[in-house]
């Protein structure tokens, strides 16, 4: 059984304490002493460069055969799409069945796909109908995936090494993204797209045989849900009475909708904006996971999870994603992806630990399904909107769509929750470092 629900007016922008002192560097990495979540780390980075590469040469791929950005918007759109009829299933799936095994179908599933696909790209027999199918069986292989492997993590290293875990998966999965799309970008222009997907193929299968490879003896045991009336119903009121999973949840909408379709606007940029062809692409797309490769470390280096600071980082998030799409100055859109990557990464890593730190065990995996859902069935909806946008509008209204929606809902919920929690912002120039920062009314 769950825990009571607790009542929306508590604790609304307490922070969660994980650790009492800043952490040490050598404690950023003590998940690692799990040998199971070692094992499913390495897979991890190897399956992520290549998934990485992979998004690249798909999305490049459709606009190579179709010319037409809005076409790169809808195969965003089928690799996502699913989790929005799939996802609660998946969630209740999760919390019933064993999560390796789970976790071994769905990554079979999208190894063979992706092969399928390299083979006729290298082949010469691909045509854009394929590209689509292919996005689609993934994105349902991933909807079903999702809650299973987000849940898993606190199997391998239970739950007070969680926070640790979820950085570091946030870590690798941007590392892979700093090198997968560099990588992908240099064998678009020198052999074709083929291979970046090919390449994709073979570290998925590593990630297979990782999860085949690990010691179930020492995974946590989890209680498994017996099969009920209500489950999804259970889980959708848990979440909703929780202020900690509510708010992020909701911020997450508007930042999934709006700001999380990179490969369309990055895309567009390239073709259209900028003109960089390939090669540029890449390159945004690396820039950009590098500044989420510095978001995740400074995130590892939290002390406590606040929902004023989730808040702030969708704010910062869509500001500069505005910036990026209004300057028009190239160095100054370089700069900009930068901090994209970064603020996007403080946001996504405080807004899903939060939540899973907030979820019971016990229906942790209905919860992550949830929360998965309104990522990708958000990015789903987002792709075919902000790919419009581009193709009708132009690169630079998109990126502005994209980052003002988010900058909006942080404003909307900020407000809410001074008025709610009676805070204000206090503006000090005597502390740069705490130049800006929201307090309680009566310290004011």
């Amino acid at each position: 059984m769950s825990p009571p629900i607790a009542p929306v007016s508590e604790a609304v922008t307490e922070p969660i304490p994980v650790l009492t002192e800043r952490p040490r560097w050598r404690d950023t990495f003590v998940a690692l002493k799990a040998y199971n979540y070692r094992l499913y780390l390495i897979a991890q980075l190897f399956a992520n460069t290549g998934g990485w590469m992979a998004r690249v040469a798909i999305d490049w791929l459709v606009l190579e055969l179709t010319g037409d950005v809005a076409l790169v918007g809808l195969t965003v759109a089928l690799q996502f799409a699913p989790t929005l009829v799939f996802g609660p299933w998946a969630g209740v799936i999760s919390d019933r069945a064993p999560r390796r095994v789970v976790l071994l179908i769905t990554q079979s599933v999208g190894t063979i796909a992706y092969g399928v696909l390299a083979t006729l790209v290298l082949t010469g027999q691909v045509q854009a109908w394929q590209v689509l199918l292919t996005a689609a069986v993934t994105g349902t292989s991933m909807a079903i995936d999702g809650p299973s492997r987000s849940a898993f993590v606190s199997e391998m290293v239970g739950t007070h090494r969680l926070r640790g875990a979820i950085s570091l998966n946030a870590t690798v999965f941007h590392l892979g993204g700093l090198i997968g799309p560099a990588i992908s970008g240099v064998l678009i222009v020198a052999i074709g797209s083929g291979w970046s997907i090919a390449v994709n193929a073979g570290t998925s299968a590593v990630a297979v045989l990782a999860l085949a490879l690990m010691r179930a003896r020492e995974l946590v045991p989890v209680f498994k849900q017996q099969r009920s009336r209500g489950q999804i119903r259970e889980a959708v009121r848990y979440a909703i009475g929780k202020p900690t999973i509510l708010w992020p949840i909701l911020l997450l909408a508007f930042v999934a909708v709006f700001g999380m379709n990179l490969p369309v606007l990055l895309a567009a940029a390239a073709d259209d904006t900028f003109g960089t062809g390939a090669a540029g692409y890449g390159l945004y797309n690396s820039l950009a996971a590098l500044g989420a490769f510095v978001g995740a470390v400074l995130s590892s280096r939290r002390r406590a999870l606040r929902l004023r600071d989730i808040v702030l980082f969708a704010g910062l998030y869509g500001a500069v994603t505005v910036f990026a799409g209004a300057s028009g100055w190239y160095p100054g859109f370089l700069v900009a992806l930068v901090g994209i990557g970064v603020s996007r990464l403080l946001f996504a890593t405080g807004a899903e630990s939060m939540t899973q730190l907030s979820t019971n065990p016990g229906i942790r995996g209905r919860v992550m399904s949830l929360y998965l859902m309104v990522v990708t069935g958000g990015q789903a909806a987002g792709g075919v909107i902000i790919g419009g946008i581009a193709s009708s509008f132009g690169p630079s209204w998109a990126f502005i769509v994209a980052g003002g929606a988010p900058a909006l809902a942080a404003l909307v919920v900020a407000v809410v929750l001074a008025r709610r929690r009676e805070l204000r912002l206090r503006v000090d120039f005597r502390r740069p470092r705490q130049l800006v920062r929201i307090v309680p009314r009566l310290a004011a």
